[in-house]
């Protein structure tokens, strides 16, 4: 496995020349008082030693050791102890905690960086903390004040860790059904029974206590989600001074044996009457872990994201060591037997498309994580509205989209090895095993498209869907300079999505109940690879006014000619699948399939 590198200056790049938010962090008091652009570079500098040298390394031994689960206990890999207790000394768990509670209360932004480093280096160590970053968001923006004093500060200082105990048995994404309850107490509390299924970090011995959140419903709830409420339940319950009481009524009741993560916990939790406390308003758990999943779904989609990095880091050391075969005879190597893999055209194909994924799906992070900054931090109501509403749109094409490309360019980079790509030595059929369940979990990439194409454009009538096109239609007014035909392509692309948008809610209106179900991933789709062209223009003309070597210019250039000529065709057969609706798919009797 080759040596996992993080490509620092393409960070730097996003965040100085092409989205300048250092500037926006300026207007932003919370922001300006705990970061500056010299401050950022020194954190993501830190960050990379972090990630290349003290988790990288341990990735594939973790993976074939995985974790060892007896009487309800779990033991993590070998390595992950140690790695977990560093990062807490060096405050990561908190990063984007409010400093109210001892975090860095650094913006979304900058830890979109940092949480690609970590996913790259070892995605099943990074749930770990990852998750624990969603509790206590989800905490801090809805728990009562004598909650946040009693779980936050060890949250954040990475002594506690969180969990989202949200599936049942019965209930994968239909949380609406799930059957776990919540009874209430004299002294306040509630007591829960039931079962949650596939629950990350559901118990380990990294740290002293695990906080769960849990959905349930209360004994007077109204049917469907309507009637679920949030409450916080700790594996060991909480003296009055802050000490750790007895062992609450929660225990892990088996662990899953899955294709890839092998490091990550993923357990069967049973509730048996634990002792637990109502996380904001009676029957309004649901838009209190949505706080969260905004940012985990972002944080998913960067696992896709940081497998993807890693990948290609070991194709192209490969590609450029291993040779094979002969190129043409412009750049054959007379002085050796073979030439390097690189000469060939179908490994360039590869490649490039693994870059263009990459470095488009990095500036696509960015952007959104800037909009999640802006959306809490902007100075004005507008600016944090007009920002609120892209994070709603395109919360679910990061989690889809990022995850989607992410796992097409982990087989690529596996591709790219042939053989030696199948086997373990290399580390790339980790990578595809590890990255698959992010297309998955925290709501399948189906249900993501569904998000978008039903609740955020169809529900909103296409107004959801106008802010994005707005910013890539008036980016585009500008002067194209050299890149006038892209600049015009991805116009006509744009109009292109308004037309295919009308025509899906068209038929929405009529009363066609089956279209939207039928092209939701082909909507999404077409969403980002048209959002990724744009990207990729925004970085093409960045890099030509930056202060960045000739040979990182060229590269970006390069890089975009290739999306706009080989990757942004997809869109061309994505419209008439869009188009063609619903009725091929419903043709069918059951008993034709």
């Amino acid at each position: 496995m080759a040596d996992y590198k993080v490509d620092l200056q393409d960070m730097n790049f996003l965040l100085d020349d092409v989205f300048a938010v250092a500037k926006d962090w300026e207007t932003m008091p919370k922001l300006s008082e705990v970061v500056d652009a010299d401050t950022a570079k020194a954190i993501l500098d830190e960050a990379a030693k972090l990630t290349e040298n003290l988790i990288a390394p341990n990735l594939r031994a973790a993976d074939e050791e995985g974790i060892h689960f007896s009487d309800g206990e779990v033991t993590t890999p070998k390595g992950y102890k140690e790695q977990f207790a560093e990062l807490a000394a060096g405050g990561w768990v908190g990063v984007t905690a409010s400093e109210e509670f001892g975090g860095m209360g650094l913006p979304k932004v900058l830890s979109a960086q940092y949480e690609e480093m970590m996913c790259a280096a070892d995605v099943a160590f990074s749930l770990y903390s990852g998750l624990t970053a969603g509790a206590i968001i989800a905490l801090d923006s809805h728990a009562s004040p004598e909650l946040k004093e009693r779980y936050l500060p060890n949250m954040v200082a990475g002594k506690w860790t969180g969990s989202m105990c949200l599936t049942e048995p019965h209930a994968g994404t239909d949380l609406g059904i799930i059957r776990t309850k919540a009874e209430p107490e004299q002294d306040g509390s509630y007591q829960l029974t039931g079962t949650k299924i596939f629950i990350t970090g559901g118990e380990h011995d990294l740290t002293e206590n695990i906080v769960h959140l849990v959905l349930a419903k209360l004994p007077d709830a109204p049917a469907g989600t309507r009637g679920i409420s949030l409450f916080v339940v700790p594996k060991f319950l909480v003296n009055e001074d802050g000490s750790l009481g007895e062992r609450n009524a929660v225990v892990a009741g088996s662990v899953e044996h899955k294709m890839g993560i092998h490091g990550s916990a993923t357990c069967v939790m049973n509730f048996d009457g634990a002792k637990g406390w109502l996380v904001g308003e009676p029957n309004r758990g649901l838009a209190a872990m949505f706080t969260m999943m905004n940012y985990e779904r972002l944080g998913v989609g960067i696992q896709g994201l940081g497998a993807a990095a890693r990948s290609y880091c070991t194709a192209l050391d490969y590609a450029l060591e291993r040779r094979q075969g002969r190129g043409a005879k412009a750049t054959r190597d007379t002085a050796a037997e073979a030439d390097p893999l690189l000469v060939h055209g179908d490994i360039r194909r590869m490649l490039l498309t693994m870059k263009s994924f990459i470095e488009g799906g990095r500036a696509f992070s960015t952007f959104v994580g800037k909009q999640l900054d802006r959306s809490k931090y902007a100075a004005s109501e507008e600016g944090r509205t007009k920002a609120q509403a892209l994070v709603d749109l395109l919360t679910p094409v990061a989690k889809a989209f990022l995850t989607d490309t992410g796992f097409e360019a982990t087989v690529l980079g596996q591709q790219v090895l042939g053989g030696h790509g199948y086997v373990r030595e290399w580390g790339q059929e980790q990578l595809v095993r590890d990255c698959r369940i992010a297309q998955i979990y925290e709501g399948t990439n189906g249900i993501q498209a569904l998000d978008l194409l039903g609740r955020k454009v169809a529900g909103s009538k296409g107004e959801l869907l106008k802010p994005l096109l707005t910013e890539i239609s008036t980016f585009l007014a500008g002067d194209a300079g050299e890149w006038s035909n892209e600049y015009g392509e991805l116009a006509i692309l744009v109009q292109e999505v308004e037309r295919i948008t009308g025509e899906v809610l068209t038929q929405v209106m009529q009363g066609d109940e089956n279209i939207i179900n039928s092209v939701a991933v082909e909507y999404l789709h077409l969403i980002g690879y048209v959002t990724y062209g744009w990207l990729w223009l925004k970085m093409a003309r960045a890099a030509e006014s930056s202060d960045y070597a000739e040979s990182f210019v060229q590269a970006k250039q390069k890089t975009a000619k290739f999306y706009f000529a080989r990757i942004l065709p997809r869109v061309y057969g994505l419209m008439p699948s869009i188009e063609a609706g619903a009725k091929e798919l419903f043709a069918f009797e059951q008993d034709e399939f």
